[in-house]
């Protein structure tokens, strides 16, 4: 099964391998500090999803340097994109904001920069700073949908409707912004058609690129809270894969396919916890493709 695999799309545009450097802007989020809740998403972790990021202690350009120091036995006057991770990173104060995306962008080693965030935290002085940034370098903007059900929303603690992710998308096009769309794969009580109905929907609206994600129970979570008494079940590597196929089969071949699972710290995995091994993850979903293209007449084409 060959897709748009964002290695591939950065290779062709950069004639190299490009690594994402995952960044920390320190800031927290609207849905942990009171704004609209105090839990955040029950999924998150006390880190914001952002256990691999930098110190957040560190100037934006020490953590460039460290990140880089990181995976420099596997890349060589190679080229990073500035990933700001974990919470939500536009939401602080808009000089702030500028001065650490303008620290980023202006590294000599970054050619883009991409930002985490959520759709309701991008307001009209934040907008123009990314245009701004946009014309010195490309920007993407990486929006945590996770799903398109409501009553999955308000279960997850999302914390905003659809109709909000919609406008967001609307402006960040308007000034020509790339928009990657995050998705959750097994969330609680959802169905493969629902799960499959999210992926349309988003590959309907003008976005640039898809992060699938399999759901991690990690510890210290509500959904920890959830899952030790027995409410949901998470799936099994068979099943996440047979649901991943069928949503790369609906993704158009001009989005690109920023992540097919992810993988947790496995400090704070509680389940699945076959997700740990990361090789054997990825052999399997790869020998998979491999004999859905056999199934299909198609050419054997690695897609990992």
């Amino acid at each position: 099964m060959r897709y748009n695999s964002l290695n591939n799309h950065l290779k062709n545009k950069y004639g190299c391998k490009v690594y994402k450097l995952s960044l920390s802007s320190g800031l927290s989020c609207p849905n942990r500090d009171g704004t609209f809740s105090s839990t955040g998403c029950i999924f998150c972790s006390n880190g914001g999803s952002g256990e691999f990021a930098a110190d957040c202690h560190l100037t934006v350009t020490e953590q460039i340097e460290t990140a880089k120091a990181k995976v420099s036995n596997k890349i060589s006057n190679g080229k990073y994109i500035a990933y700001f991770q974990s919470f939500t990173n536009t939401y602080g104060d808009i000089n702030y904001l500028r001065k650490i995306f303008m620290e980023a962008i202006r590294h000599p080693d970054i050619v883009a920069l991409s930002i985490g965030t959520r759709p309701d935290c991008l307001p009209d002085d934040v907008l123009y700073l990314l245009d701004e940034l946009n014309h010195i370098k490309p920007v993407w903007i990486e929006l945590g949908l996770q799903t398109i059900h409501e009553h999955t929303a308000r279960y997850i603690n999302r914390g905003y409707s659809l109709d909000v992710f919609d406008r967001a998308v609307c402006k960040l096009c308007a000034l020509h912004i790339d928009v990657i769309v995050h998705l959750i794969i097994g969330l609680p009580f959802e169905s493969k058609s629902d799960i499959l109905d999210s992926v349309k929907y988003v590959c309907s609206k003008p976005i640039s690129g898809i992060k699938l994600q399999l759901l991690h129970v990690l510890k210290d979570t509500p959904l920890e809270k959830e899952y030790l008494l027995n409410k949901f079940d998470v799936l099994s590597l068979e099943k996440y894969t047979e649901i991943l196929s069928e949503c790369l089969c609906n993704i158009p071949p001009d989005i690109v396919i920023h992540r097919i699972t992810g993988d947790g710290p496995k400090s704070l995995l509680i389940a699945p916890t076959w997700s740990a091994d990361k090789k054997r993850v990825l052999n399997y979903i790869n020998r998979y493709f491999e004999d859905f293209d056999i199934r299909q007449g198609k050419s054997l084409d690695s897609p990992l």
